[in-house]
């Protein structure tokens, strides 16, 4: 999914110092963001979390627009490797189940998730950006996907189950539950949304 927001034709090569300080910016910004919302974070913010200069912010990211857009596909990149790892590993479903679990009560579900807080704040007011969250979700599901047909192919998941649809289904179960235990400040609606969904379609 690297590369969803920009065109790197049309921009000079960054340097290996440049990378780096480009990327030191967008996970800064990405988690200032994830605390504070867009509307919360400013570039002030940004440009003091990762120690740059404003010219160097300006530099990498003329506007705020285009630095929420690298957020997006920021934390679209980094949802979709780590679904893609525990879904290879050597039992699938339960890595998977105890990293989204894990993570949910390391925050206390507080900020909700990465990408859909994003959705939240920006899907009707910015059309660009909806469309690079809504490519993002479809990453996501293709990720868990990709996992499940490979655990469907080895016989560890019921020979009924469509990985297809059973992906689109944990991720609308991640996102709802996600969004109860974010309200409730507890994660027992998350960890019950996700345990009865894996119980019911696969027994786990």
């Amino acid at each position: 999914m690297g590369g969803m927001v920009s065109d790197t034709s049309v921009r000079p090569r960054l340097t290996p110092k440049g990378e780096r300080t480009r990327a030191r910016i967008v996970e800064k910004a990405a988690a200032l963001i994830h605390e504070r919302g867009v509307a919360g974070t400013t570039l002030e913010d940004v440009k003091v979390a990762a120690e740059v200069s404003g010219s160097q912010l300006y530099h990498y990211f003329p506007d705020k627009d285009e630095l929420v857009q690298a957020v997006i596909d920021y934390q679209a990149d980094a949802i979709v490797n780590r679904n893609r790892r525990a879904l290879s590993s050597a039992d699938g479903v339960e890595t998977w189940r105890n990293m989204v679990l894990t993570a949910a009560k390391r925050t206390k579900a507080k900020g909700g998730c990465a990408l859909g807080s994003l959705a939240g704040q920006l899907a009707e007011s910015d059309p660009e950006a909806r469309a690079l969250i809504a490519a993002g979700f479809d990453q996501w599901a293709a990720a868990i996907a990709d996992g499940l047909r490979s655990l469907h192919a080895d016989g560890k998941l019921p020979s009924g189950i469509d990985p297809d649809d059973l992906a689109i289904t944990l991720l609308a179960t991640l996102e709802g539950g996600l969004l109860l235990s974010q309200v409730h400040r507890s994660t027992r609606p998350f960890e019950t949304a996700v345990n009865t969904l894996l119980a019911l379609a696969i027994g786990r």
